[in-house]
C-alpha cells in the first residue's frame, strides 16, 4: 500500500535527484586586466612597434617599481635573474625596476659581471654560423653577408645591450623582440629577451659602461621558437 509518507518520501528523493542532476553554472572567470598604457604601439619609432594584447602577458612580468633586492649594488646597474625570468636596474639603495624577460640558451650558459659596452637602437642581426649549420635560409643575415638590418622581424628587436668583460665581446645581449606569449619562458635562441616597449625603456635609462650582473642558472628548460 502505497502510503502518504511513502509518497513524501519518494517526492523528497525525487527532488534531491533532481538538484544533484542540475548543479549551478560555474561562475563565468573575470576578464584579464587590461594591459598599461605604457604597453601601447609606438608610431615615434623608425618602425611601428605594436601593442602588447591584454590576457598575454602575466601581471609578474610587467615593468614595475620594486623595493630593490640588491641594495649592496650601485646605481645604475642591471642584474638578470634568468631562473625568475626578471631583470632589475637599480635606482637607488632602495628601489629598482623591475622587467619580464625571456631566457635563450645563450642566456643559460653563461653569467659573471660584465658591463654595457654599447647600446643599438634597431641594431643589425647578424646569424651565428652554428646557427646557420642548422638553419641554413638565415645564411642571407651572416656576418659575411652583412647581417640583417633593423625593423620588423629582426631577432634583436628595437634596442640591444652589448656585454663586454675585460674589453671582450662576451657575445651576450640584452635585446628586443620578445613575442609576448614568451615573455617568463624558456626558448631555444637569444640571450636575454624584452618586450620591445621595456627594451625601449631600459636603453633609455641606462648608460654605456653600466655593470651588469648576471646570476647563474640552476635550471635549463628551452623549447623551440622560430629563431
Amino acid at each position: 500500500m502505497f502510503t502518504r509518507r511513502a509518497f513524501m518520501a519518494a517526492a523528497s528523493a525525487a527532488s534531491l535527484s533532481a538538484c544533484a542532476a542540475k548543479p549551478p553554472a560555474a561562475a563565468e572567470p573575470p576578464p584579464p586586466p587590461p594591459m598599461p598604457a605604457r604597453y601601447g604601439a609606438i608610431y615615434t619609432e623608425p618602425h611601428p612597434v605594436p601593442a602588447v594584447p591584454d590576457g598575454v602577458v602575466d601581471e609578474r612580468l610587467w615593468r614595475q617599481e620594486v623595493e630593490n633586492p640588491f641594495p649592496f649594488e650601485t646605481t645604475g646597474t642591471i642584474i638578470v635573474d634568468p631562473d625568475a625570468a626578471y631583470l632589475h636596474l637599480v635606482t637607488s639603495p632602495d628601489r629598482a625596476l623591475r622587467y619580464g624577460v625571456s631566457v635563450g640558451a645563450a642566456g643559460y650558459g653563461w653569467n659573471g659581471d660584465a658591463k654595457v659596452q654599447f647600446r643599438r637602437k634597431w641594431p643589425v642581426w647578424k646569424a651565428p654560423d652554428e646557427m646557420i649549420a642548422r638553419r641554413p635560409e638565415f645564411a642571407p643575415y651572416s656576418v659575411a653577408n652583412g647581417g640583417m638590418p633593423g625593423g620588423p622581424g629582426n631577432p634583436l628587436g628595437a634596442r640591444a645591450l652589448y656585454l663586454f668583460q675585460d674589453g671582450k665581446d662576451t657575445l651576450y645581449r640584452i635585446h628586443g623582440a620578445c613575442e609576448p606569449k614568451y615573455l617568463g619562458k624558456s626558448v631555444s635562441s637569444g640571450c636575454i629577451r624584452m618586450l620591445d616597449q621595456d627594451v625601449i625603456d631600459l636603453h633609455d635609462r641606462v648608460q654605456d659602461g653600466a655593470k651588469v650582473v648576471v646570476l647563474p642558472s640552476v635550471q635549463h628548460h628551452t623549447f623551440e621558437v622560430p629563431y
